[in-house]
């Protein structure tokens, strides 16, 4: 298991709105705000696939009602 799916939604999309505000802030050295926009896309990515996960077991719930 990676790091990242240590994390739960809630943990990974509260650093994933950190991250987005760091980079609009627009102050931070270039590679800083590369690493950061790479980390970014992994949460959002990780966050996306736990949404998808979620809505797959309230369909297959609904369908067994």
């Amino acid at each position: 298991m990676s790091q990242l799916e240590k994390l739960s939604f809630e943990a990974a999309y509260a650093e994933l709105e950190s991250i987005v505000t760091r980079l609009d802030a627009g102050d931070l050295p270039l590679e800083d705000s590369v690493t950061l926009f790479e980390r970014g896309k992994r949460l959002s990515e990780y966050c996306q696939r736990l949404l998808d996960q979620a809505e797959l077991r309230i369909t297959q719930i609904g369908a067994d009602a």
